[in-house]
């Protein structure tokens, strides 16, 4: 079955800022099924543009910053 963007819903949200880039931690749940923790990165590019990706290596003042909001979203996981 391919993905269906419309089956994909955001329960939960909250980002960071800093820098130029923003740390967004999501509940996501596809098609009404298990809620999961999404982490991303969005920033700008040299030519301006907004690329998003997947969290991976953070630095301790990010770790910092999104451990709370990841605390918040387990909250709304129950």
């Amino acid at each position: 079955m391919p993905y269906d963007n419309s089956l994909d819903a955001t329960l939960f949200s909250k980002s960071w800022e800093n820098d130029g880039d923003r740390l967004t931690v999501s509940i996501r749940s596809y098609n009404n099924g298990q809620k999961k923790l999404q982490l991303s990165r969005e920033s700008v590019n040299n030519q301006g543009e907004l690329r998003f990706a997947k969290l991976g290596r953070m630095t301790k003042d990010e770790v910092e910053a999104v451990m709370p909001l990841m605390q918040e979203a387990i909250q709304n996981m129950q």
